[in-house]
């Protein structure tokens, strides 16, 4: 019997609607007891799926509110046990007190995730919806969204269990045929489940490629912002961002360590990197800070180069320049532009870069700035229909579910016994069922869910 659980589905701020959610096998019956509908109908024998009005009780007796509970009956619910949930106004107070009402009557505070926890456990869902579910609560842009929506579905579920499929048809011949020697059985020829492993290799194989696309998706393009100190580089990321994020004063060296934020520009999500400025300096803290900024760069999907429009090139210009990886699409700033131009275009031009003209200060420019990026990062191509894999555990176990195959059909071709080949193809179908949670792990389990937020 599992224990009943309560927690605010909301967030903790005042909003017009707030949801406190109960399940459990005793949710309706502590529901039953905190509300009082309007029609004298009882909880404990209303409709599935249905929604009514009335008073919630609160701890005291006295009313707290009215509102609506909806009651969602298991196993078709979305934990697959019963469950309540009341609409409550969105005070947090009022919330609170409905939490406290329901404790008072057995139930207990959910953990992060456990309703999620719940339904993947209950078979509402595998271990790939449950994580498309915080994948989609967290997206930062509408590609993200449809991308954990279309898993959120079943769609990538469906790939590995065609996969799973495959290979556990060519565990189940070999089996049957050792198992039950005197039946009708067809002998057991690995050549015969050659193609079947073949097409399990290609088909994780295209999975793993939309891997680097993926986390760009979900986590967004590295875009380290650097130049010499003063060109105004911390400005532009408060510019970009629309409010104060970092220090600025006129003091060269202000910024000495990195500062990342994120910012969506035509539908694709920068993770900006405003780096310390780059000069010869013997300040132990400035060298920190540029070396931070060197390790920015190497991971960086993109640098934007910040020079100063009202000062000539100068030398450490070109030094921080230099510092970008050949294989990082570059972008030079020209900014404050709101003063008297001085820095020589022709040379930024000799220096083959693209550039722009913006001033931090009061934002103009920064429609050119955002046109330019649009250029260097191109709208992605069609994802395939059942998404991008966006979750690092599932591309490592991806990986070596097809390393394990690739083994097997390593195996094969070397002649070795079926007993050998089959070795590869069940590990590979329990590393595969890590990722649908057929084979699973408690302790990947657990760390799977504590990303979620309390009620959820």
């Amino acid at each position: 019997m599992q224990d009943t659980i309560a927690a605010i589905a909301t967030g903790g701020v005042i909003a017009a609607i707030g949801i406190v959610r109960v399940s459990g096998d005793g949710a309706i019956e502590a529901a039953d007891a905190v509300f009082r509908a309007a029609g004298g109908v009882r909880l404990i024998g209303a409709e599935s799926r249905r929604m009514y009005y009335g008073e919630l009780i609160g701890p005291d007796g006295g009313l707290l509110d009215m509102c609506l509970c909806f009651i969602s009956r298991g196993p078709d619910s979305y934990t697959g046990e019963d469950t309540a949930e009341f609409h409550c106004h969105g005070s947090p107070v009022v919330l609170s007190e409905v939490l406290h009402a329901l404790f008072n009557r057995g139930v207990r505070h959910a953990l992060p995730g456990e309703f999620t926890k719940r339904a993947f456990l209950n078979g509402r869902m595998d271990l790939t919806q449950a994580e498309a579910v915080i994948d989609l609560i967290e997206a930062e842009t509408p590609r993200a969204a449809q991308n954990a929506a279309v898993q959120l579905r079943g769609a990538i579920g469906k790939r590995f269990d065609s996969v799973y499929g495959a290979l556990l048809d060519v565990m189940a011949h070999f089996h049957a045929v050792i198992d039950y020697p005197d039946e009708d059985i067809d002998d057991f020829e690995m050549q015969n489940h050659l193609t079947a492993l073949r097409g399990a290799e290609e088909e994780l194989t295209g999975m793993l490629l939309t891997c680097a696309r993926g986390r760009v998706l979900r986590d967004g393009v590295p875009t380290a912002i650097i130049g010499r100190p003063n060109t105004g580089k911390s400005s532009l990321l408060n510019a970009l961002l629309g409010y104060q994020r970092a220090i600025v004063t006129d003091i060269p060296g202000t910024t000495r360590d990195t500062i990342e934020e994120k910012i969506a520009i035509g539908g694709t999500l920068l993770r900006i990197i405003d780096t310390a400025g780059i000069r010869e300096t013997n300040d132990m803290i400035e060298i920190l800070g540029v070396k931070r900024t060197q390790e920015a760069l190497a991971g960086a999907g993109l640098a934007i180069i910040v020079f100063d429009g009202s000062e000539p090139l100068k030398s450490e210009d070109r030094a921080a320049l230099d510092m970008i990886p050949t294989n990082v699409p570059k972008l030079a700033v020209i900014n404050k532009s709101d003063l008297p131009p001085v820095l020589d275009i022709s040379e930024i031009n000799e220096l083959g870069l693209s550039h722009c003209r913006v001033s931090a200060l009061t934002g103009e420019g920064l429609d050119a700035l955002e046109a330019e990026i649009k250029k260097l990062l191109p709208e992605p191509s069609a994802a395939p229909d059942w998404g991008l894999i966006t979750n690092m555990r599932q591309a490592d176990t991806i990986k070596r579910s097809r390393d394990d195959i690739i083994g097997s059909i390593d195996a094969m071709m070397n002649g070795m016994t079926p007993d050998a080949v089959l070795v590869h193809v069940e590990q590979a179908l329990t590393t595969i069922g890590e990722i649908t949670g057929k084979t699973m792990r408690e302790d990947v389990i657990d760390r799977i869910f504590e990303r979620f937020c309390v009620g959820k």
